[in-house]
């Protein structure tokens, strides 16, 4: 059976853009834009040196507490960063979670979350055995580095959408020569 779509239909879609003018002025204006500039990295970093803590107890049993230490500062960093995520989204796109432009890594972010307290409550309350705990700590950093690698995906996106109108308007100056 044949497509009923007309012929404007099937050109390929152009991307939609991540931010409007707008949001991009209120992205740059915001306070929030520098603290999440400061804690990702500054979280990415305690991911590094906890996951090699992590997997030098499982591997040799030795290294509990400083495991263990290292997934709480982890996961403390993780709430500051989604908490004071949700205040920039709110001041760009005017609501705390689930915008537009970063619905789906909002979604994963709550899996994220949602991954790191079950690894508190269990903690907390020694549902798990030690190493147990480690490998719930896992699955939380491997969801966490799903959810890094989405956000480096719209850093980036977002780097090319303000290159892109200044090579425009190279390629125009130099097409007017």
């Amino acid at each position: 059976m044949r497509s009923r779509r007309s012929p404007s239909d099937r050109r390929p879609h152009a991307s939609v853009a991540l931010y409007t003018d707008a949001e991009r002025r209120r992205r740059d204006a915001s306070p929030w834009t520098m603290v999440q500039g400061v804690l990702a990295p500054l979280q990415f970093a305690a991911f590094l040196v906890s996951l090699c803590l992590v997997l030098r107890y499982l591997a040799t049993g030795e290294g509990l507490p400083s495991a263990t230490a290292s997934i709480v500062i982890k996961t403390l960093l993780l709430y500051a960063i989604m908490i004071t995520g949700s205040l920039w989204e709110r001041d760009v796109f005017g609501r705390y979670l689930f915008a537009r432009a970063f619905f789906w890594e909002d979604v994963v972010s709550m899996l994220v979350l949602g991954l790191h307290t079950a690894y508190l409550l269990v903690l907390a309350t020694g549902a798990l055995s030690s190493r147990g705990q480690m490998y719930l700590a896992l699955a939380a950093y491997a969801s966490y580095v799903l959810n890094a690698g989405q956000f480096l995906m719209k850093l980036r996106a977002a780097r090319r959408e303000r290159e892109a109108p200044a090579a425009g308007a190279a390629s125009f100056a130099g097409a007017a020569k």
